[in-house]
């Protein structure tokens, strides 16, 4: 898949649907429904194209589960090496933004997900925002500029499994 020429958001949190409905009809801003086939959403010449369809949606429910003691062994690797797969041959692409309403309202290991271990890797692309229209319409008028996803994103996901919600963001100690 083609990277597309819009600004590609993920509006992520509960009460997405809602938000995403608020905002359709807003001048340069193309809502993509759920049910929409992502190769259309590379097709739109809006500035902004927004939806709710994360590429790493399977991977944060698997790294949580995974911290969580909820997910079998094993399930993060899979669900890892699905999104590597995707992401390799252009079925899915990360996007440019992910705003994350409510990001207080999270589980504990949730919150290091989108605050920790998504903002560690791309401090300015996660953008925390109220769970309302306005608050969303306010966050897309001001996406800051900042580095871009890892440079090898296939090695970033893959480590993954060693990043311990307690310690993101927190400096390593120096190998001896």
């Amino acid at each position: 898949m083609a990277r597309p020429n819009s600004t590609v958001v993920v509006l992520a949190g509960s009460g997405s649907a809602q938000i995403l409905a608020g905002l359709d009809g807003l001048a340069n801003v193309r809502v993509a429904s759920s049910g929409e086939p992502a190769a259309l959403v590379g097709q739109t010449h809006a500035a902004y194209v927004v939806h709710d369809r994360d590429p790493l949606a399977g991977v944060a429910d698997a790294w949580a589960g995974f911290f969580d003691r909820q997910a079998p062994p094993g399930t993060l690797e899979v669900a890892i090496e699905a999104a590597v797969a995707d992401l390799r041959r252009g079925a899915t692409l990360l996007p440019d933004y992910y705003l994350v309403l409510d990001p207080e309202s999270l589980p504990a290991t949730g919150k290091h997900w989108w605050l920790g271990v998504l903002a560690g890797a791309a401090p300015s692309r996660v953008v925390p925002a109220a769970p309302t229209v306005s608050a969303v319409r306010e966050a897309l008028s001001r996406l800051p500029a900042g580095r871009w996803w890892p440079d090898d994103v296939e090695t970033w996901l893959r480590d993954l499994v060693r990043v311990v919600p307690d310690q993101v963001g927190l400096p390593r100690p120096a190998q001896a």
